[in-house]
């Protein structure tokens, strides 16, 4: 591919034109190869921000992102395989309960999974609480447990969209991380890569959330779901509410401990309901819709497959989560009704406590974090706690209290019930 130039590609999207098939297709590759310099794609990038993508061009985009790598083989897999990816929030270790439930109940679940970075932690820091689990496999380790079990969740291998890894750096240091073109393409260029025959999409909305507003997720849900549909992958998507935390544990080992007691029958209402929702959509999008995934979870079949995907992995699921040694317990004032509970100051609590990271090297704290004693609705008298926080050093718990102390609203009256579910796109 030649007879291109990066400047020329620049000036089309910088004065709103469309960039034809030719140019993505060079301009993706040339960038990947290290032909286009950064300062190039970062000003491409930002003319993307700034005047968007057709349907067409995204779709473009994404195929050269896929094709700048290799494409996984899951053929071999006999079951049908679905995954599910989140846009990412406060408290969300859906992940971690929904993967062995949907492979207890007949599908396979290849989860590529990513790490933290800000307030939100990722699947594989909160896995790599566990004593011995590795998130590195090989592709043929990776569809050899997918055979025998039926759920991975692993790191993505630097050979899958590496178009991707070096654009995501990119972005992320040049103020161009909110481009829906580069969102819907990122995620999906990996989903596609990884082989997976469906998709289901979970896209936060509220406060904890990347989009703020609904109109915002709807519109990056609707673009995910036709590129998943342009790349022969059924896709559809959740909108849910990210104004809350999910649960009561924000960190990474006692998110984890939360994700066992939902295994084991128990666990938060809202992470229950959650799991259960887009279990059902997963288990759909793989042609096995009269399946109950409620009885999997009653029943131990999740539990199950969840302690031999984390034994397949090297790690021990009777291992104990080590504990906090500094602990501060933060108590109500006034006697009322819990009405918010705002999950980015949460999140940003547990991320001053050392639950997440500023940089792409910095190491997290297992048991750092945030663990909610009260959530929206729940009563509360003068005295009772509302939340605790966790971490490793004492110096860390005033900053984190400074942000905590914004998060919890109590009011004489209980918040009028909002959806957990807000939306439903196919």
């Amino acid at each position: 591919m030649s007879g291109f130039a990066a400047v020329d590609v620049i000036r089309v999207k910088r004065d709103g034109g469309v960039l034809s098939d030719g140019q993505i297709d060079w301009v993706v590759d040339a960038y990947t190869r290290g032909v286009v310099a950064d300062e190039q794609m970062s000003a491409l990038a930002m003319a993307i921000l700034l005047n968007g993508m057709t349907g067409p061009e995204i779709a473009r985009w994404t195929a050269a992102m896929i094709a700048s790598g290799e494409r996984l083989d899951l053929s071999s897999v006999a079951r049908p395989t679905v995954d599910k990816h989140s846009t990412g929030g406060v408290g969300d270790k859906i992940t971690l309960p929904l993967t062995p439930l949907v492979a207890a109940c007949g599908a396979a679940v290849p989860q590529l999974s990513g790490r933290g970075l800000g307030h939100t932690g990722g699947t594989l820091d909160k896995l790599e609480s566990i004593p011995g689990w590795r998130a590195a496999l090989s592709n043929e380790e990776f569809t050899a447990q997918l055979r025998d079990i039926g759920a991975v969740i692993c790191a993505a291998g630097s050979g899958l969209a590496p178009a991707d890894r070096k654009l995501y750096a990119l972005r992320d240091v040049t103020g161009t991380v909110e481009a829906i073109p580069l969102i819907a393409s990122s995620i999906m260029s990996k989903k596609i890569a990884e082989g997976t025959g469906a998709l289901v999409l979970d896209v936060k909305v509220g406060s904890g959330a990347f989009m703020k507003s609904v109109d915002d997720a709807r519109e990056l849900a609707r673009t995910m779901v036709e590129l998943g549909g342009a790349h022969g992958v059924k896709t559809v998507a959740l909108l849910t509410d990210m104004s809350t935390p999910l649960g009561r544990a924000i960190g990474n080992g006692i998110e984890v401990t939360e994700s066992v007691e939902v295994l084991a029958g128990g666990g938060p209402a809202d992470v229950v309901e959650l799991t259960l929702a887009l279990a059902r959509e997963m288990l759909d999008a793989a042609g096995l819709p009269d399946v109950d995934p409620g009885t999997a979870l009653r029943d131990g079949r999740a539990m199950d497959v969840w302690r031999s995907m984390i034994r397949a992995q090297g790690g021990d699921p009777d291992a104990p989560m080590p504990e906090a040694t500094e602990v501060e317990v933060v108590r109500a004032d006034t006697d009322g009704h819990v009405a918010a509970v705002d999950a980015y100051a949460m999140g940003v609590a547990a991320w001053r406590l050392g639950a997440g990271r500023a940089r792409k090297e910095d190491p997290v704290s297992v048991p750092a974090g945030v663990v909610l004693h009260k959530r929206p609705g729940d009563p509360v008298r003068a005295g009772d706690p509302l939340y605790e926080l966790r971490a490793e050093r004492s110096e860390l718990i005033p900053a984190a209290l400074a942000e905590a102390a914004r998060a919890v609203t109590v009011a004489a009256r209980p918040p009028a019930a909002a959806p957990l579910v807000i939306e439903r796109v196919e």
